[in-house]
Order: structure tokens, then sequence, then C-alpha cells
């Protein structure tokens, strides 16, 4: 385990507290237990609980799982008590707040509800209380995604493709296009117009390997190799999806800004297509709402 550095810049060698969130049925019914509840609600139903700002039929629990309590699955107790913190992505400090309307930007490929709109202030309510007990400024056992170690062979779209067909297919679809019941996405679609956009944390490959490592097929984290991980990522962000909210016009020019790591498929060329050259816009069914 590398060393780790607490948000305030300490270093704590290996060390990472261990911690459990509150049992999911204890939410008090007082008001501010109400305030969790509809945080939880636009958690697990997003577009149905916060349809304003969100622009394809993802859910927030489709990437932090378990309701956004399963370790290694980015939970939402291990995010709390590291906000506020400086992110390079927008290079400046951002509160709890913006990182969440961040996530409503990206990853749900909608808009930023305003920092004191009762959305944001639910779901801060529900991470205060999923951390409620835990020590602050500390990373914690299953923080983030944990990192795989770079691949023995350079990720290949063509063994992805195999991966996705032996693992992927009976949720997510042969298209990617993931499944609903009655209006509802139970597994997000992977890429096209309903997925995460190009801005997103996802469509890097590194974090979108680490996720598929430790949490998928569903119900068998940790099943597949680090190599086949890294395959079926790439495999899965070798496909178009909605355009990045930052891009300028140019292809050329948003890719050299925001999506210069050799691991970023932006701009680059897969089976003969260049990505982000024909992406939807970004905004998705807010955009079509509005027309």
């Amino acid at each position: 385990m590398s060393s780790v550095v607490s948000a305030q810049g300490v270093d704590l060698g290996e060390y990472r507290p261990k911690f459990d969130p509150p049992d999911a049925h204890s939410i008090p019914d007082t008001p501010f237990g109400e305030a969790v509840k509809r945080g939880q609600a636009i958690f697990l139903k997003t577009p149905q609980n916060a349809p304003n700002f969100v622009g394809n039929n993802m859910n927030c629990v489709s990437c932090h799982m378990d309701a956004g309590r399963r370790k290694d699955a980015s939970p939402l107790w291990a995010a709390y008590v590291l906000y506020p913190a400086y992110r390079a992505k927008n290079e400046h400090v951002n509160t709890l707040a913006e990182r969440l309307q961040g996530c409503f930007t990206y990853s749900m490929n909608g808009q930023k509800p305003p920092a004191e709109d009762q959305v944001i202030v639910d779901l801060e309510s529900y991470m205060y209380w999923l951390a409620r007990g835990a020590p602050t400024g500390v990373v914690l056992e299953g923080q983030g995604f944990k990192r795989l170690p770079e691949p023995a062979q350079k990720p290949d779209y063509v063994r992805g493709e195999k991966v996705y067909a032996q693992n992927c297919v009976l949720c997510h679809g042969a298209d990617g296009q993931g499944q609903s019941v009655n209006g509802h996405m139970v597994f997000p679609a992977l890429w096209g117009d309903q997925s995460y956009n190009w801005g997103a944390g996802m469509q890097s490959i590194p974090t979108a390997a680490a996720f598929i490592k430790a949490n998928m097929p569903l119900g068998h984290g940790n099943t597949l190799s680090d190599q086949d991980a890294w395959d079926v990522a790439y495999y899965m962000n070798g496909h178009d999806r909605p355009q990045d909210p930052r891009f300028n016009g140019s292809v050329e020019e948003t890719q050299k800004k925001y999506h210069d790591a050799k691991t970023d498929l932006y701009g680059q060329k897969i089976n003969g297509k260049v990505l982000g050259a024909d992406s939807v816009p970004h905004g998705g069914r807010l955009r079509k709402d509005a027309s």
C-alpha cells in the first residue's frame, strides 16, 4: 500500500482508519431525518427526484454502489470527511456542494443545482448521516476506487470486447445501453446518449478499471483479472458518449486542454471514428425537454 496523505497534507503512511456507516434503517424520524431520507431517494432514483438537473437516465448509485455505502465504490461517507479540498480538475478548493454540482454536470450529464437548492442540501444531509462518527480530514479504508497496478499489456479494445461479451452483456446489453424497469434505470448505459459524458471521472480508463475490478460483474467483484478490468474499461470508453461540458467547439483543443492523458480516449480514433467529434451536445434529456 502506498503512503496516504490526509486532506490537510499530513502524511499518514499506510494507515487508513476503518469505518462502517450507520445501519440503513436507523435514519431518525426527525426533520433532519426527513432531509436524509430525501437525499437517499435522490441518490437512488436521481432522474425522478432531481429531474431539473439530470440529463441522462443514470442514478448516483450507478457508480456509488449499495446506496453509497460500499467500500472501494467511492462511498459517500469516505468522501464527506475530505471536503473542502483542492481539486486539480478545476484548480481550486471545492466545497462539498461544488463537488456534488460537478457530479450533476458530468456524470449525470445535466446542470448543477444552486448550492442552496434543496437537492444539494438533502444530498449533503445524507452524506453527513452516513459519515456520522467518522474522523474528518482522513483517508478512510475503502475510500474512492482502489487503483490498479499498471497492466502487463496495453489495454486492448478487441480483448475488452471479449471480456464484455462474457461478463457484462447480461446486464448492460450488447449495445451498452443498460436496462430499465418501469422507467427506472436498473443497469446503467455504459456509452451513448444516456451515459455519463466525456467530462465524467469514469471516462478515465484507470478509474473505470479500478471500479470494474472491485465491483463487477455485479455481486462478483474482484473475480476479473487486472488485465481483463483494464481491457474492458478500454472497450467501454472506446465508444462515444455525450460531449464534454467544457467543449469549446474544437475536439482537438478540448482534447489538449482536458484529455491529454494517454489513458483518455477523447479525441482518439477508434474503429475509424474520432471520439468526441460526433458526440451529442451536453445536456441530453434537459436539452430535449427545453426544446
